[in-house]
């Protein structure tokens, strides 16, 4: 394993596998995420990959109460335009169409 870091130049760092913490955030992630598409999944349970996408989208645009703002804010410094919003004109439409355009 040595000589072919070498060879390609790699640089290996030898970390722990488990990390109590980071797992457990992890954790309650997925078990929220099971609990979201439980909710949105029909009874059938066959279309639970094609609504991963919903079920996140509908994480990150809802407001979290520790934060007070919504997860997608927190990476992207903006809230998120819901396709609703594309269709009828609003302020914060007209204010986001400017701010992209003088970009």
């Amino acid at each position: 394993m040595d000589r072919l870091c070498e060879k390609f130049k790699f640089k290996q760092f030898n970390l722990s596998m488990y990390n109590v913490a980071e797992n457990g955030l992890a954790e309650a992630f997925n078990k929220m995420l099971c609990n979201l598409l439980k909710k949105i999944v029909s009874k059938s349970k066959r279309n639970r990959q094609e609504k991963i996408g919903e079920t996140l989208w509908a994480y990150r645009t809802t407001h979290r109460i520790p934060t007070e703002v919504t997860p997608y804010s927190l990476v992207y410094g903006v809230e998120v335009i819901l396709p609703l919003e594309r269709e009828i004109l609003s302020l914060r439409m007209v204010v986001q169409e400017e701010l992209t355009t003088e970009s």
